[in-house]
């Protein structure tokens, strides 16, 4: 049965826990297996990890850290970053990890998708697409996708292409806002609800969040979805000083029990 999760998203950057805004200036902010440690304490829903050098740096995923980060975590553990064959992710899964999450190599080549699906079982796929507003020569706004940490536009249609990921396999759809990382002043739920209105298997919307009023403008917009967020739990109070944190229970109950009824 599907159910609202509210999931922190780690950034690994040089063996480190790091955090952006706009996908640039990742700053230090601790040990990504002491921020397990601290998750797996306040009961996080599931936990998203995504390695943001492999891709760039053309590496194979940290198999090493992979499985340290797996048997430390006490709960749903979806890691991401370099997964380029259903041979690697196989053996991502084999460590313990719950899911894999592809971005660039399922973009560019969908029939990817199918093939880790087929290895693994579609539950355990899932596809982040990052996208952001780009300006068209007719002064038309539209969502765009990019990968390589926001750095390479691709032009395929985000309707198509979420279409063709769904259809390849993919078991859960992450959608990143580039311009809303780091900013912590909310999702942008225009692209939530135009997204929900697409996919047809489990949504996570991920860039933005700054408080759980932001996740509980979320469920109001698009009911059951995954809500995940960096900024929101590891920076705390206005001065954004480094704390690994997660909302508290009665907190949580309030924002699951608003999207069940929404």
């Amino acid at each position: 049965m599907l159910r609202p999760r509210i999931i922190p998203c780690l950034l690994i950057h040089q063996g480190g826990l790091v955090k952006t805004v706009g996908f640039k200036n990742p700053k230090y902010v601790g040990d990504p297996i002491n921020a397990v440690k601290i998750f797996n304490e306040k009961e996080a829903d599931e936990l998203i990890v995504l390695d943001i050098d492999a891709t760039v740096n053309n590496a194979e995923p940290d198999y090493s850290t992979i499985a340290k980060l797996a048997s430390e975590c006490r709960m749903p553990l979806c890691y991401g970053g370099g997964i380029k064959t259903a041979e690697q992710a196989n053996k991502i899964i084999s460590l313990g990890v719950e899911k894999v999450a592809l971005s660039s190599a399922a973009i560019t080549h969908p029939k990817l998708v199918s093939e880790i699906s087929n290895a693994i079982g579609r539950q355990s796929v899932v596809v982040v697409v990052d996208v952001k507003k780009k300006q068209s020569l007719f002064g038309k706004s539209e969502y765009k996708v990019y990968t390589h940490n926001g750095q390479q536009l691709h032009d395929k249609n985000l309707s198509l292409l979420l279409n063709e990921l769904q259809e390849a396999g993919a078991g859960e759809i992450v959608i990143n806002s580039i311009e809303r990382d780091g900013q912590m002043k909310g999702y942008d739920l225009e692209l939530a609800q135009f997204i929900h209105n697409i996919v047809r298997v489990p949504l996570t919307i991920l860039g933005g969040a700054g408080n759980h009023t932001d996740i509980q403008k979320l469920y109001q917009t698009c009911g059951l979805v995954g809500a995940a967020a960096g900024s929101l739990f590891v920076f705390k109070g206005s001065f954004k000083a480094v704390l690994i944190n997660y909302l508290n229970p009665s907190i949580r109950d309030e924002l699951y029990n608003f999207a069940s009824i929404k």
